[in-house]
């Protein structure tokens, strides 16, 4: 059986690409965030609902002007912005993103429902929160507005629960879509931490208020909490 040249190459080629993808997906990811970032956090608690090891490289949004500026992490993520991950042999940044290709690409517990219209209540509660509530209220943007930020944050934080609240009354079960964690789940509890970090009342919001307490009982919630990360300053560890 005569076997041509070319033929011979792009067989090589593809055992040197199948060898290629089998090394990157042996290689443990390497997540660049910083403690308290609820992007970061979103990424790290759907890396341990996976059971995914990792590890981290803190990026100090405060030290020295903010290391996310750098021009060795802008190459890394030329928005300049904390969660950056490397995975798979690529660079991937934008936490929702980040969280659907885990989705994708690796076993264990569904992040989005199989049902397609859960799965948009999932996407829509998500979307709302990573997109209306938290860029709000960043570093970048409370920098930018100066001594009325607390206030700022407070009004921006209360406008989007006051929507958030009855869509969740709507959709949620144990969790916020149906009985099954999800990355609206995932999106929820940091957007809480910082409401609560910026004084906002979260007893007027019920469903938002039993919907984080039930999900803080959850390991991969407990670990991933910027209480307890690499670089979390010694006076706010727990």
């Amino acid at each position: 059986m005569h076997v041509s040249l070319s033929c011979l190459m792009k067989f090589y080629s593809y055992l040197k690409l199948l060898h290629l993808n089998i090394m990157a997906s042996q290689t443990k990811p390497v997540l660049h965030g910083y403690f308290r970032s609820s992007c970061s956090w979103r990424v790290r608690i759907a890396l341990a609902l996976k059971g995914i090891e990792y590890d981290q490289v803190p990026v100090n949004l405060i030290k020295d002007g903010g290391q996310q500026l750098t021009d060795q992490y802008k190459a890394l993520n030329p928005m300049q912005q904390v969660p950056a991950i490397t995975i798979d042999g690529i660079t991937l940044s934008q936490s929702l993103a980040i969280i659907q290709y885990i989705e994708e690409t690796r076993p264990g517990p569904r992040l989005l429902p199989t049902d397609p219209q859960k799965r948009a209540q999932v996407r829509m509660i998500s979307d709302l929160i990573a997109s209306g509530i938290q860029p709000l209220q960043n570093l970048y943007v409370l920098q930018k507005i100066g001594a009325e930020k607390l206030p700022w944050a407070q009004h921006f934080i209360t406008r989007g629960f006051e929507a958030l609240e009855p869509l969740l009354k709507e959709t949620a079960g144990k969790y916020c879509v149906g009985d099954e964690i999800s990355m609206a789940d995932i999106c929820l509890v940091p957007q809480v931490y910082n409401a609560e970090r910026f004084k906002v009342d979260i007893s007027q919001f019920p469903t938002i208020k039993r919907l984080n307490e039930t999900l803080m009982e959850i390991e991969a919630f407990k670990v991933s909490h910027p209480s307890c990360q690499p670089d979390t300053p010694a006076d706010l560890r727990s």
